[in-house]
């Protein structure tokens, strides 16, 4: 199976296997359905603060601090808030 691309790790959670074919235990992804179940039910806030929140997450991987704010400011969001900061570049 292809487990590339942005939707690999969903595909491989369905298919009950990690990245490598090695099988993930039943009580790990009983977990994640579980967990995953409730935050599909949750109500949510907005498209754009979702939006800024996985860019954040995603974008720390790729981008430098300063790109990154940079980047958040020019699109029209707020730059980087302290405690993202620390989380994810400390």
């Amino acid at each position: 199976m292809d487990f590339s691309g942005p939707d690999a790790i969903d595909k491989a959670i369905q298919a009950g296997l990690d990245l490598d074919g090695t099988p993930i235990p039943s009580e790990m992804l009983n977990l994640y359905t579980e967990v995953m179940d409730k935050e599909n039910s949750r109500k949510r806030s907005g498209v754009k603060k979702s939006m800024r929140n996985r860019i954040v997450k995603t974008g720390a991987k790729h981008f430098d601090q300063e790109t990154l704010n940079a980047r958040l400011i020019k699109a029209g969001w707020e730059g980087l808030k302290t405690k993202e900061i620390e989380f994810f570049y400390s």
